[in-house]
């Protein structure tokens, strides 16, 4: 293994902050040199890295167009090093719904991209009811409904299982350590 400090890039795309404070936190798990870039910015060049982690968030039941976009340009590079995915979602705040195969958006998500991440996880996200826009706030109350989830306006929940995140980043620190 060579001397030299790996640097790993984090590509985010998040709609409300949250998926920012995942990649954080992963970035202080790593054992390696970590840049963010929101996937609204200009992407740096792959070659100046080591590995790759994307993570995105999930609104209405996509990612944004714009994450797909950049992997389907790119899964060859994606493929080329040392990768992973998150996705970061409400529905995922039920455990059952952080498997790929029983979680019907990230499973269409990764049935319509060319990349295959080699490591991929599901976490739950936030509700933060107060910080939503009118018009998002009663669509995310009619999908918690239907999903039968809390629809109080005041309410606030971190659905986050962080030792999950922990675990994850601590995976993709093994997979770099033997690349």
């Amino acid at each position: 293994m060579s001397s030299k400090e790996k640097r790993i890039l984090i590509i985010y795309s998040s709609t409300d902050g949250h998926t920012i404070k995942i990649s954080k936190y992963i970035s202080k798990i790593l054992t390696a040199t970590v840049d963010h870039v929101s996937i609204k910015d200009p992407i740096p060049s792959l070659k100046k890295y080591d590995g790759i982690i994307i993570g995105a968030s999930i609104r209405y039941g996509f990612h944004r167009a714009k994450v797909k976009k950049y992997i389907n340009k790119h899964y060859k590079d994606l493929n080329g090093i040392p990768n992973a995915f998150f996705s970061v979602s409400l529905i995922a705040r039920n455990k059952e719904r952080r498997n790929v195969d029983n979680n019907p958006y990230a499973k269409k998500f990764l049935d319509k991209i060319k990349w295959k991440p080699k490591n991929i996880a599901l976490f739950g996200g936030m509700l933060n009811y107060p910080a939503y826009s009118f018009f998002d706030r009663l669509m995310i109350q009619l999908i918690m409904t239907i999903t039968k989830g809390p629809t109080d306006s005041k309410t606030v929940i971190e659905y986050t299982d962080w030792t999950q995140v922990k675990n994850f980043a601590t995976e993709f620190n093994s997979q770099i350590a033997f690349d």
